[in-house]
């Protein structure tokens, strides 16, 4: 018979069994893995039924999943999809499933009383998993029969679901192999998730290690008597891990949770596993959780948000005295991930940073071979659940195995790093990604050429294309970045990153110094060279396309387009927000604009249409939250494509481009008729309304004005004609002059110190 089979570690595609498929979905439990898991089964147009114990909790999570934010929903359209009912009287839905996904309390009575139910009356070929992420893959199935367990696995997806790459998928011997690589395909294809097959071992992988290295980070931080903020100013960013750091991790994900996690992993690790050290009962956390500050769904915990004289200010906990101050915003003087920079820093935070990347890795691949073979697992595992830009292994790899030999101490018994100690193979890590078989940009980096690197982008060159990758903090865009762009459109070229952005805009930072030293000569070189990059992108010999993931605002947004195509996954956060800092789009971002809506059935009818459509958009720095949403905009075309798996963003990006480039030819350049003072007058009408009910306040006001000026065509009327190069003048002329003013300063350095506007 024809099957999907395994080799190796890779998941090798073949036809599947007539019977599998995967047409309807039942998920039982709405609390928030249950509507996490339900909205994304309609975000890919899976037909799913949510249960609970009564219909009324059904629909308040159908409500939930509605209202979410950030939203759980594609296309809050979507939300019809999702049938709802009560176990009692509508169960006889499982009958018609072929997945059934379990995901009530965290109760070993409850969840097999409801197995008992299932497995009764499913269909035989259909699946039924749990998503626990605590409780053994034998202990829920400990009461199944032999024939049942062959389709009973643990789907542990990650929280939020849409927005978490990670799927667990758990397995034992028991297990039908050929329908778990089903699931696997089904979930990769589908849902866009990496999924990760794991055997039935406390905290599967992902879990295993993120928990404990949130473990050590804390206890490490205690011992060395670092604060909070110092602790977490070093578990974040420097390590490439999220911003949060640990405390702030903690504080987001409950620390009563947490606490609940690390009790499971006491009782079921042996007496011998390192986990033990670092998972004893800590008193200040148990005095949080008894006082009610269990993090941000409590009244505080780490950190907490006190109101002073009207104001609300961040406070951080003092470790020691269990008292609240004002949280310090600690500079580290760097902001790159460099570890060995930041291990042999010669003071307590390179100590700090050391002790905790040292066990982390040490127990990581202690964990090599008996829990997992494939040490890439875990490091993929770290990257997609917890949004480490490396995993551990990779993060040794980048410290160097010598290194890292010359600074560790004892590591006993570690089978993996003794074999590594004996051959000190640097580049051990080889293949990345082995979970997957899609040609991701992961896989392709490892083997591709690269030409040219800067503090702000790589530029790799594959086979008849070129990649650029940011690789600033969120990818924020100056000088260097655009250097890379304009140095790599000699071939066709795909702009794509690893990141968790794909540009969060325009280094305000990087500004901002030049404004400090009063230098706008070196502003106005940066800007023209940023238009003249944009420019070119778009006129090049050879097609551009854009791949973005998560962040793609301003600058950012505006390479983006200007590219030929955009290959867009469906976790994307797009829009024009400068006036939010007191300024305008500067890099045609005003001007794109203004063309797409040109082409529009009312611009035919209406010639003010545009203009005051775009001045709505842009002047309310309006931004969406999926592809689906940007096309209502304009903010991506009929000939985008969305993606839900972001491993499939380059090799998509690379079909289109072995498809066009052949017959490629450069866009042609858009003529303007915009009727000036006509439209600027209603524009200013509505500031004139904003401002009177107090929507906006002064420099609102300025900034609007400046922002009408542009979008209106300046000094022109409807009967002459525009070029690009006017609208980019007009962009920049409006862009210096408010980034002269004091009160754009003053939006700017707030956002840069709180990350959140200021309204002036």
């Amino acid at each position: 018979r024809i099957w999907f089979g395994t080799r190796g570690s890779q998941v090798q595609i073949l036809p599947p069994r007539p019977f599998m498929k995967i047409n309807k979905v039942v998920v039982i439990g709405s609390g928030t893995m249950g509507t996490g898991i339900a909205a994304h089964l309609c975000n890919a147009n899976i037909p799913v039924t949510l249960l609970d114990l009564k219909t009324e909790i059904s629909e308040k999570a159908r409500d939930k999943i509605f209202k979410s934010k950030p939203p759980l929903l594609f296309d809050k359209s979507k939300v019809k999809n999702i049938e709802i009912g009560n176990i009692n009287d509508h169960f006889d839905t499982v009958k018609k499933a072929d997945w059934i996904v379990e995901a009530v309390v965290e109760r070993i009575d409850i969840k097999q009383a409801l197995y008992k139910k299932i497995f009764k009356i499913r269909k035989k070929e259909s699946i039924v998993s749990s998503n626990t992420s605590t409780i053994p893959l034998k202990v829920l199935s400990q009461n199944l029969s032999k024939e049942d367990k062959k389709d009973f696995c643990i789907t542990h997806f990650f929280n939020p679901v849409r927005y978490m790459d990670l799927l667990e998928i758990v397995k034992n011997e028991f297990t039908d192999k050929e329908k778990i690589n089903f699931l696997k395909i089904f979930c990769e294809s589908l849902l866009g998730k990496g999924v990760i097959l794991c055997n039935d071992t406390p905290g599967f992988l992902g879990n295993r290690v993120g928990v404990y290295a949130m473990q050590v980070a804390m206890t490490e931080a205690l011992k060395m008597k670092l604060s909070i903020e110092e602790a977490d100013s070093i578990f974040a960013r420097p390590m490439g891990i999220p911003k949060t750091g640990v405390f702030g991790l903690y504080d987001l994900i409950g620390i009563d949770l947490m606490s609940d996690v690390l009790k499971s992993f006491i009782k079921e690790l042996p007496k011998t596993d390192e986990f033990h050290v670092v998972a004893q009962e800590i008193p200040l956390i148990n005095k949080l959780i008894t006082t009610g500050y269990t993090g941000r769904k409590g009244k505080g915990g780490f950190y907490r948000i006190n109101k002073s004289s009207g104001k609300k200010i961040l406070e951080a906990l003092n470790l020691e005295t269990g008292q609240y101050s004002p949280a310090k915003k600690i500079n580290i003087q760097s902001d790159k991930v460099d570890l060995k920079e930041l291990i042999n820093r010669d003071d307590q935070y390179g100590k700090y940073a050391w002790s905790v990347l040292s066990k982390i890795i040490k127990y990581a691949s202690s964990l090599v071979p008996e829990i997992t073979k494939e040490f890439n697992d875990i490091d993929e595992a770290l990257r997609l659940g917890f949004n480490w830009s490396k995993g551990p292994f990779e993060m040794l790899e980048e410290i160097g195995v010598k290194n890292f030999f010359n600074k560790i101490d004892d590591f006993k018994n570690n089978r993996f790093l003794e074999n590594l100690s004996k051959n000190k193979q640097e580049n051990f890590c080889k293949t990345r990604q082995k979970y997957t078989n899609i040609e991701t940009f992961g896989k392709v980096k490892k083997v591709a050429v690269k030409i040219d690197k800067n503090d702000s982008a790589k530029i790799f060159r594959f086979k008849d294309f070129n990649i650029v990758e940011f690789i600033t903090k969120a990818n924020a865009l100056d000088y260097n970045s655009m250097d890379a762009l304009k140095k790599a459109t000699d071939k066709p070229l795909i702009i794509i990153n690893e990141g968790m952005q794909f540009s969060a805009g325009v280094n305000l930072n990087y500004l901002m110094d030049f404004v400090k030293q009063k230098d706008f000569k070196s502003i106005e070189k940066f800007l023209k060279y940023f238009q003249e990059t944009c420019k070119h992108l778009k006129y090049c010999e050879n097609p551009v396309i854009s791949a973005p993931s998560g962040l793609t605002l301003g600058g950012g947004f505006e390479v983006l387009v200007q590219s030929d195509y955009v290959i867009a996954h469906t976790n994307i956060v797009l829009g024009l927000v400068e006036t939010l800092v007191g300024l305008i789009p500067c890099g045609g971002g005003c001007k794109e604009m203004l063309w797409r809506w040109t082409q529009t059935e009312e611009a035919k009818k209406d010639s003010d249409f545009t203009p005051q459509k775009v001045f709505d958009i842009i002047g309310y720095g309006k931004t969406i939250t999926s592809p689906m949403e940007a096309m209502s905009l304009k903010f991506l075309l009929t000939k985008d494509k969305s993606v839900m798996n972001r491993n499939e963003l380059l090799p998509i990006s690379r079909n289109l481009i072995s498809k066009i480039k052949n017959e490629y030819e450069p866009p042609k350049s858009p003529i303007f008729n915009l009727s000036g003072s006509q439209v600027r007058d209603k524009m200013f009408q509505t500031l004139e309304n904003l401002f009177r009910e107090k929507k906006i306040l002064e420099h609102g006001m300025e900034v609007g004005k400046k922002l009408a000026f542009v979008l209106s065509g300046g000094n022109t009327s409807i009967d002459k004609k525009l070029s690009e190069d006017d609208l980019y003048a007009l962009e920049f002329e409006a862009f210096i002059q408010l980034l002269q003013m004091e009160k754009t300063q003053a939006r700017i350095n707030h956002t840069l110190k709180t990350g959140k506007p200021l309204v002036n």
